[in-house]
């Protein structure tokens, strides 16, 4: 049955990132009419937002783009940072709009920030629990019930996690189409475009947080639901 949830999610989630791809690539041939690049969006929405002490930066990659609230910076991989286009306008004040969900104290954000040491430690003993059950688990000396409670809360922890992602993904995109939109950054149509991309990228966590679910529900009925 797990081998059917991974398999399941893994072929729906290459369905998703081939879309979220062909979707980037497609408006990234669509010249922006305000000649703009990703970088000089992102620092006239941070400006727009009276914030001073994020700096814009460009990283390595394709689709690498995010904003890290420990040295306030918003990473641009370099199809966002030069591009001049409705995709890299649209990633580009997304990753923006965490810089503002930060700079305003969003619960949503503030929350998967103190998640995140949590989810870590949940993954970890996972790790150790599947390996311990490859060796046999003998040497783990506890009870099924228990290791049901570990497996089962650490991935709880772990499936709270995307779902706690998906307000903040959300919420960032929500803002970014709003900037942009009252700044007159797009036309219309470029707009549009930019609101299909964000909708493809919005897909990936959601499916994301699917799997997670479907996981989690499968570890709970082996290790509790053949109880009388």
């Amino acid at each position: 049955m797990i081998i059917l949830i991974v398999v399941v999610f893994a072929v729906l989630g290459f369905v998703v990132s081939s879309k979220l791809k062909s979707k980037f690539k497609k408006y990234s041939q669509t010249p922006l009419m305000a000649n703009l690049s990703g970088k000089e969006i992102a620092e006239l929405m941070l400006a727009d937002n009276n914030i001073h002490d994020v700096k814009v930066v460009s990283v390595e990659g394709q689709l690498t783009d995010h904003y890290n609230p420990m040295n306030k910076t918003v990473n641009l991989s370099p199809d966002v940072f030069y591009g001049r286009n409705a995709a890299a306008a649209a990633v580009s004040a997304h990753e923006c709009g965490h810089a503002v969900q930060h700079a305003r104290s969003y619960a949503w954000l503030n929350l998967r920030s103190a998640m995140v040491p949590v989810q870590n430690i949940s993954g970890k003993i996972l790790n150790i629990v599947l390996i311990a059950s490859l060796l046999g688990g003998a040497f783990m000396g506890l009870p099924y019930e228990i290791i049901g409670y570990i497996v089962v809360g650490s991935y709880g922890v772990m499936t709270l996690f995307t779902l706690v992602t998906l307000p903040v993904e959300f919420d960032a995109s929500n803002r970014a189409l709003a900037w942009v939109k009252q700044r007159n950054i797009v036309t219309p149509s470029e707009f549009e475009m930019s609101k299909d991309a964000l909708k493809w990228a919005a897909m990936t966590y959601v499916v994301a947080a699917l799997a997670a679910l479907a996981t989690l529900a499968y570890y709970v009925f082996i290790f509790f639901g053949n109880r009388d």
